[in-house]
């Protein structure tokens, strides 16, 4: 699927990238992305593509998503209601590093950075369940490559038995910053209900590595056979809304069923800070956008300076995994009140319009 992507100019993406991504904690600035599989029959809120838009305030977005096949609202539907809309049909593969450039954000829509999948999206709209490609949508950014762009990524899966297989796939593929999650209802996001199962990707020193000096250069070991500095391991533990400062609230507190025009007037509150945060969508919200906050490393600081409205004071609680999850939730709180997630929207809209 991705090598047969429509091609990027990798080089002036990285470079737009590096130019405008703010290192910060264990974050360096590269691009994340936060999605699901799709397909878990629970029809939730547009959880992971709001919390994509409220990580944007701090870190680089390249959010892979598409009209729904499986729900009733897919991301690219949440997005394209919304009361001043997007122009998503504009973002290509050769003017992305210059949307880069006036945004953090940027919506990587399916049909135009995977072109062969047209012949599939009519298909699988008439089977109406989930697929094969429920799958390997979020195995399948188009901006990754071997040489990942994608720094962090936080995937939800709709069966728990994926979950192992979704770590090792993204291990073999060289990823070294990621967790894959499934919410105990079989929910592909972090679940405000319960318990998520987490498979969370690290990178760890490598007790067999040994360096290399120049006397070491007429051994017959080539560079290739020699062991990496580094490993990537999985490692499983489960998260609850407590680890995140929250009371769990049942699936059906969160607007099941809802059509897109509803979702999106919903997503406009939450942007312009009009929803309570005790209300169970927040929660909801928040913790899926603070597990992508701890998943890049950019809650690993001992201070913060995100702007108007931050005392730089972190939580340094660790939870499961060994996690900042509540200095997530923190930071997720602060990209709404501060309106730092509604004005990247805006730069996010105007950059669609100039392309």
């Amino acid at each position: 699927m991705r090598n047969a992507a429509a091609p990027i100019d990798r080089a002036a993406l990285r470079s737009a990238v590096q130019a405008r991504g703010r290192k910060e904690g264990a974050y360096n600035g590269g691009l994340c992305d936060i999605v699901g599989t799709g397909g878990d029959s629970h029809n939730t809120f547009n959880i992971s593509t709001t919390a994509s838009i409220l990580a944007s305030s701090l870190l680089m977005i390249a959010k892979h998503g598409n009209r729904a096949s499986t729900s009733k609202s897919g991301s690219a539907d949440l997005l394209l209601s919304t009361p001043r809309p997007p122009s998503l049909n504009a973002i290509s593969p050769s003017n992305l590093p210059s949307l880069y450039r006036h945004t953090n954000y940027a919506f990587l829509f399916a049909p135009t950075f995977h072109p062969g999948m047209r012949f599939v999206a009519p298909i699988r709209k008439e089977l109406g369940w989930r697929t094969i490609f429920n799958l390997l949508g979020p195995l399948s950014n188009p901006v990754d490559d071997k040489r990942p762009v994608l720094e962090a990524r936080v995937i939800g899966v709709a069966r728990r038995d994926l979950g192992p297989a979704f770590a090792r796939a993204f291990v073999l593929s060289g990823v070294r910053k990621a967790m894959v999650v499934c919410g105990d209802e079989e929910l592909d996001e972090l679940s405000c209900a319960g318990p998520t199962h987490c498979w969370r990707i690290v990178e760890r020193a490598n007790p067999a590595y040994t360096s290399t000096g120049d006397a070491d250069h007429d051994s017959d070991t080539s560079d290739d056979d020699a062991e990496p500095p580094t490993l990537a391991h999985v490692e499983y533990f489960t998260l609850s809304p407590s680890d995140f400062g929250f009371p769990p609230h049942p699936l059906a507190s969160v607007g099941p069923g809802k059509e897109p025009k509803e979702n999106a007037a919903i997503f406009t509150r939450i942007l312009a800070g009009e929803m309570d945060f005790n209300d169970p969508i927040m929660h909801f919200v928040l913790i899926n956008t603070a597990a992508l906050f701890v998943v890049s490393g950019i809650c690993e600081g001992d201070s913060s300076c995100m702007g108007e409205g931050d005392d730089g004071q972190v939580i340094t609680e660790r939870g499961p995994g060994g996690g900042r999850w509540k200095e997530g939730v923190r930071r997720a709180k602060w990209a709404i009140s501060s309106g730092a997630a509604g004005r990247e929207w805006e730069r996010f809209v105007e950059g669609t319009k100039g392309l």
